[in-house]
């Protein structure tokens, strides 16, 4: 199974994809039903550990573990696996 890092990647480096149509959506407490949604143009890194949103406060890093869905030009390519 690829990681939510990998398949971000991926995305990010494959010329076949275009990282603006990707978009992420992560948990993120104190926001409406605690989720918040990153297109691609807004993510400015993939570190090891985290990405990092541009933020109205500068760049915010996000820990992969908080992904909840990937999308690729609206369709999902990531969930994860409901137990």
């Amino acid at each position: 199974m690829r990681t939510t890092h990998a398949l971000l990647l991926r995305i990010w480096h494959d010329p076949e994809f275009n990282f603006k149509k990707a978009t992420v959506e992560y948990i993120d407490r104190g926001a409406p039903n605690d989720r918040s949604t990153a297109e691609g143009e807004y993510i400015t890194n993939l570190d090891r550990d985290y990405f990092e949103v541009i933020s109205t406060g500068g760049t915010t890093p996000i820990p992969y573990h908080r992904i909840k869905k990937i999308t690729y030009a609206g369709i999902p390519i990531w969930e994860p696996k409901e137990e």
